[in-house]
């Protein structure tokens, strides 16, 4: 069951998550400021992870439905045969395991604002329905006869072309028309890739607000993350963020230490991406403030040392696989990388890695989705 949002404070939530100096993402800012307080229906229209359940709370959080629920629920993630019910209630009986009655999400935001996520998703047979509350504000419990009236203001939002949906007739042109009065498009990342420094320090900071590891990215780093096109958004970085801050927990990150798709055929020059007019030591600074200062992305090693039995040849031998290890790992796999990250010829860390029995990885190994 997705989180309903309840009475929370406006002044805390509003635009807290909308990141960006961009133009397109002040055009959306404008936007959401000048439909937040109208009752009209809005349709926002972006890819998967930029954020468009963000978009709509601003809106109700910006509307005079602050106080009342914010109620989301996604279409396409409800089987057909049981999003009626979780849209409208159901009566006790009304179906085999209705052994009570149940308020639907119409109910649950009843005053407030319901966020129909991927509309386009949403079978036929729930347009026609959808339609009517739409334009007589009633509808009726799944096994009810009783009419109730209905008071919600309605932001749904898809990453489908419902326009062509329209045509193709897998989408009601009545519904569209009804939904589309206020539309706002969310632009990709890839799109407004200057935000991406902003973005990535917000979300470290909000790593450290819930008292996770911390993380720092180098300049060249940041540098690279910008020629990456960012398929997944801004919910594609959040998770990477979150996984250099679980392997590099209180470190920093350079350009070697990101996944290889990211890294891969891209030079590190700096093409047209405003970053902030700092050195490294500043740069770094500012994309993380839980961590400490380092000079380098290596910890310093920590050895006790045994009062007997103590072999130094054995003991080197294991931190030098050790680190291999963990540069295969930071690199995914990729040899080369791994390589230039220990500032080592490729030659001479595949003959390391024969040397010490490390055959986990190979020359090709690339890395999956976060």
């Amino acid at each position: 069951m997705e989180a309903i949002v309840k009475n929370e404070t406006p002044k805390n939530k509003t635009n807290q998550n909308l990141i960006g100096n961009s133009q397109s993402m002040q055009k959306v800012q404008r936007e959401i400021s000048q439909v937040a307080n109208s009752t009209a229906n809005v349709l926002i229209l972006g890819n998967s992870g930029t954020g468009k359940e963000v978009v709509a709370r601003n809106i109700h959080f910006l509307s005079s439905r602050r106080n009342k629920n914010f109620v989301p629920i996604n279409c396409g993630a409800i089987p057909p045969d049981l999003l009626e019910s979780e849209l409208f209630g159901h009566e006790k009986g009304a179906f085999t395991g209705a052994i009570t009655s149940r308020q639907g999400r119409f109910s649950i935001a009843e005053g407030g604002t319901l966020f129909l996520d991927e509309i386009g998703e949403m079978p036929m047979a729930m347009q026609v329905k959808l339609l009517r509350v739409l334009e007589e504000r009633v509808f009726e419990r799944v096994g009810g006869t009783h009419t109730i009236q209905s008071d919600v203001r309605i932001i749904a939002a898809t990453n489908r072309n419902l326009e062509d949906m329209v045509i193709k007739g897998d989408f009601r042109e009545d519904l569209f028309f009804r939904l589309d009065v206020f539309p706002i498009k969310i632009p990709a990342l890839r799109d407004r890739i200057n935000d991406l420094p902003l973005l990535t320090k917000e979300l470290i900071s909000r790593l450290e607000r819930a008292n996770q590891n911390s993380v720092r990215f180098t300049k060249n780093a940041v540098i690279a993350m910008s020629k990456y096109d960012w398929p997944g958004n801004v919910r594609e970085l959040a998770n990477l963020i979150e996984r250099m801050s679980i392997k590099h927990p209180n470190g920093l990150v350079n350009e070697n230490n990101l996944p290889a798709r990211i890294t891969a055929n891209i030079s590190l020059e700096n093409k047209g991406i405003e970053l902030p007019d700092l050195d490294d030591n500043e740069f770094q600074s500012d994309y993380g403030t839980g961590c400490s200062k380092l000079g380098s992305s290596i910890a310093p090693l920590q050895v006790n040392f045994p009062a007997e039995d103590f072999d130094l040849k054995t003991y080197i031998a294991s931190v030098e696989v050790k680190i291999i290890e963990d540069a295969l790992d930071n690199t995914d796999g990729v040899i080369a990388h791994a390589a230039k990250s220990l500032g080592l010829r490729r030659t001479t860390l595949a003959e390391k890695m024969r040397k010490y029995n490390i055959n986990r990885y190979s020359e090709h190994a690339s890395c999956g989705i976060c």
